[in-house]
């Protein structure tokens, strides 16, 4: 059972940054991706990154509302995945969840379906 654990929320004001981090043991097999929840609304995929198991290197993903603003990373070393966010704005406020996979998909990891783990969720508020 992977155990996600994810922290680096806070309150920053529009235009600042935060980088949130997902680790658990052995995460380095496992594709990861950043899901956000903002209130009233649906979970939405942000960014994933594939696992050092994929033959062709890293491969990412971004929403077309975060490209350019949000980067995702990670340090296998510390099971860890990262996700860079700069020039916030306030409809980037949420929760946001890390989940896990260690299934092959042959499609977009952008959706829910392929991961099988998830963190507690971790909140994100931007002021104006």
């Amino acid at each position: 059972q992977l155990r996600l654990v994810e922290s680096g929320g806070g309150l920053v004001q529009s235009g600042g940054s935060l980088r949130l981090s997902c680790a658990a043991s052995g995460l380095d097999d496992y594709v990861v991706g950043w899901f956000r929840q903002a209130p009233g609304k649906e979970r939405e995929a942000v960014s994933y990154i594939t696992s050092s198991g994929f033959n062709t290197g890293f491969k990412t993903g971004y929403a077309d509302s975060v490209k350019g603003r949000f980067t995702i990373s990670r340090d296998n070393f510390k099971n860890t995945v990262y996700l860079q966010m700069n020039r916030l704005k306030t409809e980037d406020t949420g929760v946001y969840y890390c989940a896990a996979s260690n299934t092959y998909y042959s499609g977009d990891y952008m959706i829910e379906l392929p991961y099988d783990y998830w963190g507690q969720g971790t909140q994100v508020a931007v002021s104006s």
